[in-house]
C-alpha cells in the first residue's frame, strides 16, 4: 500500500508539473481549427512540451505502478492531486495568488485522498474478458468521434466537453492497464489491453491538447481529472474486484466526492488565462483578425 501510494503521489507531481507545461507550449503555437493531430507535430517543436512529453512519461511509468498496486479509486485519487499541484504552481509562475476557497478546494483534494487511502482494501485481480475490451474499445469510437465535433467549435462548453472527453480517455487508460496480464514485453505485445490502452492515451492526449487552447489550464484539466477519477475508480469496484474495507464503505465514498468536488472547484482558477492569450487559430493567421472570423 505504501509503495504504491507514494507511486500515485510522485506521479501526481509529475502530471502537475506537465499540465503548466503543456498548457504553456499550446498556447505558443497556433491553435487547431479541429481535432487535427498535426497540431502534436507543432508542439513537438517546443521545448516546454518536450519537457511535458517526458513528465508525462514518467508520470505513466509511475501511474501504472499504483494501478497495480492499489484498488483504483486510490489510484486515481492520488492523481487528483496532480489539479493542485498545477494550481499551485501556476501561482508560483503567474503570481496569481489563489482565494481562500480555491485553497480550501486544495486541501479538500487531500483530504479526500486521505479518506480513501483509510478506506483501501487490496486491489482487485481481475483482468477482465473480451467484452470488457469490446466496450472499451466501442467507448474509445464514440469519445473520438465526439471530440472530433466538440474541436470544431469554440467557447466554454467545447473546452468542458472536450476535457471531460479526455478524462474518459485517460480512465480507459488506466482500466486498460488494469486489463493487462502481466508487464512482461511478451504478455504487453500480445495482449489487446496494451493496444486500447496506447490508442486511448494517444486520443486522450490530443483532446487535453485542444482543450488547453480554448481555455485556462485549470479550467481545462478539472472536468479532465473528475471523470478520469469517478469512472475508473466505480469500474475497478463494481467489475475489477478493488476491495473496501469492511465498515469503510461510507468513508471511501465521502472521499471520493471531496476529491472530485475539490477538483471542481479549482476549475474556478483562471490565472494562466489571464496571464496569457490564447494561442492564433491557423485559419485567423490565415484571414483576418479573430473577432472577424468569429463573426
Amino acid at each position: 500500500m505504501v509503495l504504491g501510494l507514494g507511486a500515485a503521489l510522485l506521479a501526481a507531481a509529475a502530471y502537475g508539473s506537465a499540465a503548466l507545461l503543456q498548457a504553456t507550449a499550446a498556447r505558443r503555437v497556433p491553435a487547431a481549427s479541429g481535432l487535427d493531430p498535426r497540431l502534436l507535430v507543432r508542439l513537438l517543436g517546443e521545448p516546454a512540451f518536450v519537457a511535458a512529453m517526458v513528465l508525462n512519461i514518467l508520470g505513466f511509468v509511475l501511474h501504472l505502478a499504483a494501478i497495480r498496486l492499489l484498488p483504483l479509486f486510490v489510484a486515481q485519487a492520488g492523481i487528483a492531486v496532480s489539479l493542485a499541484v498545477t494550481a499551485l504552481l501556476a501561482v508560483r509562475v503567474f503570481a496569481d495568488p489563489l482565494t481562500v476557497p480555491e485553497w480550501a478546494a486544495v486541501g479538500g483534494v487531500c483530504v479526500g485522498l486521505a479518506l480513501l487511502t483509510g478506506a483501501a482494501g487490496a486491489a482487485g485481480d481481475e483482468r477482465g474478458t473480451g467484452a470488457l475490451e469490446a466496450w472499451l474499445a466501442a467507448g474509445l469510437l464514440v469519445t473520438a468521434t465526439v471530440g472530433a465535433v466538440a474541436a470544431r467549435r469554440r467557447g466554454t462548453a467545447s473546452t468542458a466537453l472536450l476535457s471531460a472527453l479526455a478524462g474518459l480517455g485517460f480512465a480507459a487508460v488506466a482500466v486498460a492497464a488494469r486489463l493487462l496480464p502481466a508487464l512482461t514485453p511478451s504478455a504487453v505485445v500480445s495482449a489487446p489491453a496494451a493496444y486500447l490502452l496506447a490508442s486511448a492515451g494517444a486520443l486522450a492526449f490530443l483532446l487535453y491538447s485542444v482543450a488547453l487552447q480554448r481555455g485556462a489550464v485549470t479550467a481545462a484539466t478539472a472536468p479532465m481529472i473528475v471523470l478520469q477519477t469517478a469512472t475508473p475508480s466505480l469500474l475497478g469496484v463494481l467489475v475489477l474486484g478493488d476491495a473496501v474495507r469492511s465498515g469503510w464503505l461510507s468513508a471511501a465514498a465521502v472521499g471520493l466526492v471531496i476529491t472530485v468536488a475539490g477538483a471542481v472547484a479549482l476549475a474556478r482558477y483562471d490565472g494562466l488565462r489571464s496571464r496569457r492569450a490564447p494561442a492564433p487559430s491557423l485559419d485567423n493567421s490565415r484571414s483576418g483578425s479573430p473577432e472577424e472570423s468569429e463573426t
